[in-house]
């Protein structure tokens, strides 16, 4: 069992604290809930979540699991798919798989697509932009706490390794 305290990341939400654990009675059962804030909610939302709930729950990645999500960075990514509805469908579901890696090489694809448009002038369509934003706030997030360092400081670190990659490809 988690402990107050505990930073996780929690489904719908991205990376709360334990503030508090309780029992709480609902519809005439009782069960032990974990009360949790998301980390960057200014408007102090308060979650309540049963501690058995481990659909919902997942544990923050150490610095081992962070060093090979960020070294998956140095790969291609994931195909990049051009019909537009069929994208946003199989990219959604990459995210919702949970493998902090296939959304790493997720993120991967976005950025250097991202990157790719911007030489040209253009922007990335709106669904990417989205869910490159969601996996920014999340597991880029996650990746800062475990080497104790700013979400800025992971976000250019990882640029580094795409610009570094596509200037040793051409």
């Amino acid at each position: 069992m988690l402990k107050i305290g505990d930073l996780i990341i929690y489904a719908g939400h991205g990376i709360c604290r334990i503030d508090e654990i309780c029992d709480k009675t609902y519809a005439g059962i009782t069960k032990t809930y974990y009360v949790l804030h998301p980390i960057e909610n200014n408007q102090q939302l308060t979650i309540s979540t049963p501690v058995d709930n481990e659909t919902a729950i997942m544990h923050l990645m150490d610095q081992e699991e962070a060093n090979h999500v960020l070294q998956s960075f140095y790969s291609d990514g994931v195909d990049w798919i051009e019909k537009t509805p069929i994208r946003g469908k199989v990219y959604s579901n990459i995210i919702n798989s949970r493998n902090r890696l296939e959304i790493a090489k997720l993120a991967n694809t976005l950025l250097r697509k991202k990157y790719e448009l911007e030489k040209d002038g253009k922007k990335l369509y709106e669904l990417d932009s989205k869910l490159l934003l969601s996996i920014q706030s999340i597991l880029f997030k996650e990746l800062a706490l475990a080497y104790n360092i700013s979400t800025q400081a992971i976000l250019e670190k990882i640029e580094t390794i795409i610009i570094n990659n596509e200037k040793m490809a051409n």
